[in-house]
């Protein structure tokens, strides 16, 4: 019976150090799952920048293609449509400066990012002064 007793002994041994390792385990799978999460949230606050910074882009581009366009087009099509023209692109980068703000300021859900995100009032204050500069060119194209 002794025998069978050390077998019993090293057998619950072997098992206690098996949980033990399958408990550590698990641990470090749930530590890199929840880095993997806030990686992911990280990229997620990235993302949105690069969004930002593309509706801002394509602002500037549609506010000098406005301006531009009322200019060439003047001498080479009628006056009413070149002013369309200029006011339809000069409006549209309005809209992409208002989108800009809209898109940066919606809320990450949980879990919070490492990566902390642009101030609200640098993107409000930046883009109103563009939104300002595109009401200022549009008074431009349809006062010239």
């Amino acid at each position: 019976m002794q025998q069978g007793e050390q077998a019993a002994m090293e057998a619950q041994k072997g098992l206690a150090s098996s949980a033990a390792d399958l408990a550590s385990s698990a641990e470090q799978q749930a530590d890199s799952a929840d880095r993997r999460t806030e990686l992911a949230a990280d990229r997620t606050v990235l993302a949105a920048e690069r969004t930002y910074a593309a509706w801002v882009r394509t602002g500037l581009a549609a506010l000098a293609s406005g301006v531009g366009a009322r200019a060439l087009l003047e001498d080479v099509v009628p006056r009413p449509l070149a002013m369309a023209a200029g006011t339809v692109l000069i409006l549209f980068s309005g809209f992409c400066f208002l989108a800009a703000v809209w898109r940066q300021m919606i809320p990450v859900a949980p879990p919070r990012p490492d990566t902390p995100r642009l101030p609200s009032w640098l993107l409000i204050g930046v883009n109103g002064f563009l939104l300002l500069v595109s009401f200022s060119a549009l008074v431009g194209v349809w006062v010239q």
